[in-house]
């Protein structure tokens, strides 16, 4: 227990906090008090959407959200991903139509040969994306800490009107004092962040890794301590296979949590620089998945080959019996029936060279063979990750930009065209032709 003296008061504190005061005479004044507050008093708001996906929101404005995943899935291109779309304001939801600043700490990559080249393959506005650094009196840079900088993060964020923070990742800027395995220190950072969200309306974006757990349930292996997951308003978990990627929404407590999972891929995309053409990696949505990260996590430990061949062998021959093309649902019964499990069935599927469709706009899945039986024409196999970006913003206008992979780069700057409607420019030099 330790005593100090300040403007004639004597204060005793324990640990961190300081419960109590003590005037020179001895009198006590207790510093925490109890306030109610009624319900009556506490007007009620709708929940505002930074993202929306169609008609359904996947993260709340202001609020605190954690991607997830394992290391090379794109859970960190992702996160530039927003960051493009919330710098051109062509992020479907409450700042759609209102390009804003983006602050980015990032911990492990290099802005130079990492960031900024994936930021330009995202079609980001480079000067609306600020690159966040501590420095002390001395002007060297120093890590940011939470919650030691929480005032210091707050203060930029309104100071200059941003409207997302990425934090990538999210674990390297816990204090010192913080033991990252223990839940109860961990939201000693997470719980006031996302307050600085809230009072910011500040959308705060945290990368996390995978830890170690086996199991299928991708949200207990978020990192080491659960608060990762039950301090965020959303959270999204990330993996991939030989069949592609998928990205499932694992925690959306403010709206559905039953969203689809969404198949995506990281294209190879070259960019200028002054050494000459680089390559680097783009985040591109592609359609819905009928399979989510907990499905990949559960295929991960594989199963025997011979139960897979004779999957295969099972499958083809159903689906062929059904003309071609068979209900999904209905396959995976009766695959049970046969003593085929639905993850055996589901990775059999690639191999079987078997697609998986929509069957319209409001219809469950199908699966359609490469080889369609019923006409006798051999169909080019197409994964559900082909599908259009734009088919996940289905309430976007048309006029919005959207980066275009096989146009012609841009004859000035060698950036990538983007369409607009039927026809092409720059988004750097808004270059029509």
């Amino acid at each position: 227990m330790t005593y100090f003296e300040t403007a004639g008061m004597t204060c005793r504190c324990e640990r961190s906090h300081v419960p109590e005061v003590f005037p020179g005479n001895g009198e006590q004044i207790t510093l925490r008090r109890a306030r109610i507050t009624w319900a009556v008093d506490i007007e009620p708001r709708r929940v505002v959407w930074a993202w929306k996906d169609g008609d359904h929101g996947r993260i709340p404005a202001g609020s605190l959200s954690i991607a997830a995943g394992r290391e090379g899935t794109g859970k960190s291109s992702f996160g530039l991903w927003e960051a493009a779309h919330v710098t051109r304001g062509t992020l479907p939801g409450s700042l759609y139509g209102q390009p804003a600043r983006v602050l980015y700490v990032a911990v492990e990559d290099s802005w130079q040969y990492t960031v900024v080249p994936r930021l330009v393959a995202a079609g980001a506005d480079l000067e609306m994306v600020g690159r966040f650094d501590v420095v002390n009196h001395e002007d060297d840079e120093i890590s940011l800490s939470l919650p030691h900088d929480n005032d210091l993060l707050e203060q930029t964020i309104t100071d200059y009107g941003v409207k997302l923070v990425l934090i990538d990742p999210i674990m390297s800027v816990l204090g010192d004092s913080i033991n990252a395995s223990r839940s109860r220190e961990v939201r000693r950072a997470l719980d006031p962040l996302a307050k600085i969200a809230d009072r910011t309306g500040c959308l705060i974006q945290g990368i996390a890794h995978f830890n170690k757990a086996s199991g299928g349930d991708p949200s207990s292996r978020i990192q080491e301590s659960s608060a990762f997951k039950d301090v965020p308003r959303s959270v999204f978990v990330f993996a991939k296979d030989d069949d592609g990627r998928v990205m499932t929404q694992s925690k959306n407590s403010l709206g559905r949590d039953d969203l689809p999972s969404l198949a995506y891929t990281i294209e190879e995309t070259l960019i200028s620089t002054k050494e000459g053409t680089t390559t680097t990696g783009r985040f591109v949505f592609t359609g819905e998945s009928d399979r989510s990260v907990s499905d990949l996590l559960r295929d991960a430990g594989g199963d025997d080959q011979t139960e897979r061949d004779e999957a295969v062998e099972w499958l083809v021959d159903y689906i062929s019996s059904n003309g071609g093309t068979a209900n999904a649902g209905e396959a995976i019964k009766a695959a049970a029936g046969v003593g085929i499990a639905k993850t055996t069935l589901t990775r059999a599927r690639a191999k079987a060279k078997v697609r998986s469709e929509k069957s319209g706009m409001h219809g469950g899945w199908v699966w359609i063979l490469a080889e369609s039986m019923s006409h006798g024409v051999t169909e080019p196999p197409r994964r559900i990750h082909e599908e259009p970006e734009e088919s996940i913003f289905p309430n976007v206008d048309s006029s919005v930009p959207s980066v275009d992979s096989s146009a012609p780069d841009c004859t000035e700057c060698d950036h990538l065209r983007e369409r607009y409607g039927d026809h092409m420019r720059c988004w750097q030099h808004q270059e029509a032709s």
